[in-house]
């Protein structure tokens, strides 16, 4: 497998707080970091407020350990006309080597919503 070429959208350092006690990462944490990196692309796409919908069901292919570098790349997929599917890629990198490896992937669909909470059409590619 080949990581993306583009930059992440998040890099972060796994935590010990972010582990159970064996220091393998939490599966909600790593989602939590999906979301938001989904989040952030679909917000730029949107101009504005978008709220995550759906997520689809993901496998975990590698464990994240405490240290480890925790990269997640996105792009979008299909836009809709209120809607956005972004996939989203996760990678891992043990802090004093350069090798990566994908931990997980998922598609993420987004609502852009207005102030009140009603979709609201975003721009078309």
């Amino acid at each position: 497998m080949k990581r993306p070429a583009e930059e992440p959208a998040i890099r972060v350092t796994a935590m010990p707080v972010d582990a159970n006690a064996y220091g393998d990462i939490f599966g909600g944490w790593l989602v939590s970091l999906m979301d938001m990196a989904a989040g952030l692309i679909a917000a730029r796409h949107a101009q504005g407020r978008a709220v995550t919908v759906a997520m689809d069901g993901m496998q975990f292919l590698s464990p994240v350990k405490v240290g480890d570098e925790v990269s997640v790349y996105g792009r979008i997929d299909r836009v809709g006309r209120t809607s956005m599917v972004i996939a989203v890629e996760a990678w891992r990198r043990n802090r004093h080597e350069e090798t990566t490896s994908k931990v997980t992937a998922a598609t993420f669909t987004f609502v852009a919503v207005d102030e009140g909470g009603n979709p609201r059409p975003v721009k078309q590619e």
